[in-house]
């Protein structure tokens, strides 16, 4: 080929790739202006804009009076630096020695040195000491800067602070490291706690520093609204102390206790153990707040309702008698006792079965004379069955419903508190109705919500009355007979009485039932009381799950009532309600008793144990050891009864049955393996087939007559008969 054909192809070559690259290059520019812009637009943004995101500060929750309860404040995380610096190799600040690092940051941090050296040995340049070093407070930053730790440095950030720690943290409750809400008011104010977020952007250099007026866009943050409860720091500092020294002195599965103004519906205090440390919760169990999410059985607390529903509907007469003891009228049930092993108080008014606490007179007023549809409806009035709306996450409803079907058995149950199951906080809105007059308040434990920086209010809370339950009069006859079951003879609330206050209140105990089986041994003991009697200001209710005791059953005088005196008693101090002058001080006598176990102990030492208590004890039979006993454990009785002990199952004498009631009779009975066949009339034994003192074999039948309390001779057990004969013959 000719060398200017060569040059020809060649130009012709080389003008097709300019073409070619032209085209490309016009394709390409054409893509960028319309087809990918927007992605560019994005990627070069990120080059020259940075974008920061502004953290608000979470609103701060105060009591009643102003009191700090729950603040952000200044946290510091601890950051080692572990690798060299590779462009700076005179710049010796990282940790050098890992072994002396680890050793002096582990008490401070608590973590063991080991935990610390897997941290520092990590092939990385820098690492958080984690969780030990994560968001310290101020105290512990400023021990680690006096170290001077080379490579150890401190990055600022926030964290909620609890200044109180275990203070009222049931109600409180707590946010995590990571800012979110956990449980409490934390949890169900969230929203108006933690603010909005704010942002800002603008425009960067090559090396992330900002170019002068290069600010895009600017977003301030909003902090988050200031929460004020109606908690008083005073009262609820009442609480948390009585609460700590019943934990330190008995041991329990649980205590709580709250305090309300049953006028408003506030509450005032609440608090439990177990508890825990919101700056450092760790261990928690139970995330439900033990007064408001969790269910249980009420016991005798619950015959409040029950009595001011009989008042109302004109079905109770104080003075009007009737047979304590036991109750069988229901057909094919088991018989109902009254709490002291059936034994009763004989036949007693109305008012004495309130004080006694009487399970016998609760059915006849709430089963028999109001009967299910009317006892119901009541209840439902008080607030069983419903959740009270307070403003707290986790409110149970109870285990009452009144369209479930029940039998009669049950209705008969829970005329005094049993096979029904409630919440503290229903308890407390209920009994409040009586305490003020008959009108049910809806409790709340958020009194205002303000913004944090104009201080302007968002959320206002009143009181609002859900209801009224029953009259004025109703409400006043109701608190007279809970006054005589603490200010009087025989009442079982006598432990709780404070000496110049007129307190009226009513204890419950009940057993513990789980996979619906009661649970022996195992107590809920609780009282919920109110004062001044007339025009109530405080009202507490306290609660005991489970104690561990000689006796559970007795947990309510023995755990709750100083419990319940402490917090009462300084709480009217603190608002300077002063002793009723008028009233006279009362000294009151506990005349209440608990049947010891004595089944396995010597004779000496079952009458010494029986003595202790407060009982006469009548031992049955010439063996060494108790055998048998009646009442059975735990019964609660009034000094001085007389009580049996049979020690061995032959050979025994039958005992002086005089004044003993029906029930009596067939427990002995039962106890000795007799056939009880006869009984002739109703009320109190006055004369036996089988005289007292004749001994007597299994299988032999005794007969009985009664007659009504008025004309049955005091009866005095055999062993003091014969004690009292030597003394008389000694005397000759």
């Amino acid at each position: 080929m000719k060398i200017q054909d060569k040059i020809k192809w060649r130009t012709y070559l080389l003008g097709g790739l300019f073409t070619v690259l032209l085209f490309v290059i016009i394709g390409r520019m054409f893509w960028l202006q319309n087809i990918g812009s927007a992605e560019l637009l994005v990627k070069a943004r990120k080059t020259w804009e940075k974008s920061n995101v502004i953290n608000p500060k979470r609103g701060e929750i105060i009591d009643r009076n102003g009191q700090q309860l729950a603040y952000t404040g200044k946290a510091y995380t601890v950051i080692a630096r572990i690798a060299p610096y590779e462009n700076d190799k005179k710049n010796k600040d990282y940790v050098q020695d890992k072994q002396e690092t680890a050793a002096k940051l582990a008490p401070i941090l608590g973590m063991t040195s080991s935990d610390i050296l897997s941290k520092l040995d990590k092939k990385a340049e820098q690492v958080e000491l984690r969780p030990g070093g994560w968001k310290i407070p101020k105290e512990k930053a400023d021990q680690i800067k006096a170290l001077k730790l080379p490579g150890i440095s401190l990055y600022e950030e926030t964290r909620r602070y609890y200044p109180y720690g275990v203070f009222a943290s049931s109600v409180l409750g707590y946010t995590n490291l990571d800012g979110q809400a956990q449980m409490g008011i934390e949890l169900s104010q969230d929203e108006q706690l933690r603010g909005e977020k704010g942002s800002f952007t603008f425009k960067k250099d090559g090396r992330g520093n900002q170019l002068p007026d290069g600010l895009e866009s600017y977003k301030p943050a909003i902090d988050g609204n200031q929460i004020t409860l109606t908690l008083d720091h005073s009262i609820q500092s009442y609480i948390e102390d009585a609460l700590n020294q019943a934990a330190s002195q008995y041991k329990m599965k649980g205590i709580a206790a709250i305090v309300a103004d049953p006028n408003t519906g506030e509450i005032l205090g609440m608090g439990s153990r177990p508890s825990f440390n919101p700056n450092a919760p760790v261990g928690i169990e139970n995330y439900r707040n033990l007064m408001v999410g969790t269910n249980f059985e009420p016991g005798s607390t619950f015959k409040i309702a029950t009595l001011a529903a009989a008042i109302e509907e004109g079905v109770f007469n104080p003075n009007e008698l009737y047979m304590s003891g036991t109750y069988n009228k229901i057909k094919g049930s088991k018989e109902i006792r009254d709490h002291n092993g059936g034994q009763g108080w004989g036949m007693i008014s109305f008012k004495e079965g309130v004080k006694h606490s009487s399970n016998v007179a609760f059915v006849i007023l709430g089963y028999e004379r109001l009967k299910q549809e009317r006892l119901f409806n009541y209840l439902q009035k008080f607030g069983f069955g419903e959740k009270t709306g307070i403003d707290l996450p986790g409110e149970e409803r109870g285990l009452f419903n009144v369209n479930r079907h029940y039998y009669a058995r049950d209705i008969a149950s829970i005329s005094f508190g049993q096979g029904v199951g409630v919440t503290a906080i229903q308890q407390v809105a209920a009994v409040g109705a009586v305490a003020n007059g008959g009108k049910l308040m809806k409790p709340y434990v958020i009194k205002e919500i303000r913004d944090s920086k104009t201080g302007a209010i968002v959320v206002q809370k009143k009181p609002q009355m859900v209801r009224r339950v029953v009259s004025e009069n109703t409400a006043s006859q109701v608190r007279d007979l809970l006054d005589a079951v603490v200010n009087e003879k025989n009442g079982t609330g006598q432990p709780f009485a404070l000496p110049g206050y007129h307190v009226a209140g009513k204890t419950g105990t009940a057993q513990v039932s789980r996979n619906g089986r009661y649970v022996p041994g195992k107590y809920i003991n609780s009282f919920i009381g109110f004062a001044p009697k007339d025009n109530p200001k405080l009202l507490i209710y306290v609660l005991v799950d489970e104690p561990d005791i000689e006796t559970p059953s007795a947990g309510g005088k023995i755990i709750a009532a100083p419990v319940f005196k402490s917090i009462m008693e300084r709480s009217l101090q603190y608002m300077k309600l002063s002793p009723d002058k008028t009233a006279p001080v009362v000294t009151v006598q506990d005349e209440t008793a608990i049947m010891p176990q004595l089944v396995g102990t010597s004779v000496s030492q079952g009458k010494g144990v029986a003595t202790q208590a407060g009982l006469k004890v009548e031992m049955l039979g010439n063996g060494a050891k108790v055998v048998a006993q009646y009442p059975e454990a735990s019964a609660e009785l009034t000094k001085g009864s007389i009580v049996y002990a049979l020690t061995t199952k032959t050979g025994v004498s039958l005992p002086n049955l005089t004044g003993k009631t029906l029930r009596d009779v067939m427990e002995i009975g039962t106890l000795l393996n007799l056939n009880v066949t006869g009984v002739t009339g109703e009320g109190y034994v006055t004369s036996q087939s089988i005289p007292p003192g004749t001994v007597v074999k299994p299988g032999d039948k005794l007969a009985v007559t009664l007659t009504p309390k008025s004309s049955v001779p005091p009866v005095v057990p055999e062993t003091e008969k014969k004690a009292g004969a030597k003394d008389k013959s000694t005397a000759n």
